[in-house]
């Protein structure tokens, strides 16, 4: 239950608010999800006025603050494709209007088309106070550590990394039963993350070389069974997914 609301000027005031011991206070972006679990009252901070919504290009890392829209991040002129597509495929038109990038990465579980892209790509969060650099997949193994007191704003990856995303869902409109996420950087560094199960995007392969990709997609989702469809077809699919993004990417290779 939310007893406080608040909506402070500058980031040393947010901060404050969040580090209370009592009440609870969590931070609140575009409002389209809550990350706070427990009956017990809670405060939110309202971070939209603390100027943290801009997009700038550093080098070859793209800048993004945390509460940009995922609507202003996908019409962004240097986005990747395959980053768009994962967003169309995160919210309808309406809610990409309202929810922010950092609101987004906080409380996505295994069916965030997003969250996967992002974890693939291996993006780095900076957290306040300290200004503390952590990548996505060390914040979701650890995410209630980090949440508490803190604050992220700002999330900043490479948009020039090769990126395939391929899904499959029920319907157009409907969350993935399965995703995969293939970036590639110019080193040969290969990243491979799944989605559409379990409480936190898969990072399956992280390392240099596509043998065996498929196998390990199949893997990690060897056991990942739910209500929406069972472990042997969600292993089958995330092998063939796997595959298909790299065609892609090894496609795309050939005619630059």
């Amino acid at each position: 239950m939310i007893v406080e609301y608040h909506r402070p000027q500058t980031l040393a005031e947010a901060l404050e608010l969040l580090q209370r011991p009592q009440p609870p206070t969590r931070p609140l972006g575009g409002g389209t999800a809550f990350d706070f679990k427990g009956d017990q009252p809670v405060a939110v901070v309202d971070v939209q006025s603390l100027g943290l919504d801009a997009i700038e290009r550093q080098g070859n890392l793209l800048q993004v603050g945390a509460t940009v829209t995922l609507q202003t991040l996908l019409e962004f002129p240097e986005l990747p494709l395959a980053l768009g597509d994962a967003i169309c495929h995160q919210a309808t038109y309406n809610l990409r209007h309202q929810a922010t990038v950092g609101g987004s990465l906080v409380s996505a579980n295994g069916r965030s088309p997003f969250g996967v892209v992002m974890l693939a790509l291996d993006a780095q969060l900076t957290l306040m106070p300290g200004e503390r650099t952590l990548s996505y997949g060390d914040f979701l193994a650890l995410r209630d550590e980090f949440l508490a007191g803190h604050l992220i704003t700002r999330i900043q990856f490479n948009p020039q990394v090769e990126l395939a995303y391929q899904a499959v869902a029920r319907t157009p409109a409907d969350l993935p039963i399965v995703c995969a996420a293939l970036a590639r950087w110019q080193s040969g560094r290969i990243r491979l993350a799944l989605g559409g199960w379990g409480k936190t995007p898969t990072l399956v392969l992280d390392g240099q070389g596509h043998e065996g990709l498929r196998l390990a997609a199949e893997s990690a989702f060897s056991a990942a069974a739910d209500e929406w469809a069972s472990a042997e077809y969600r292993s089958k699919i995330a092998g063939v997914l796997a595959k298909r993004c790299w065609e892609q990417i090894a496609a795309k290779a050939k005619e630059g």
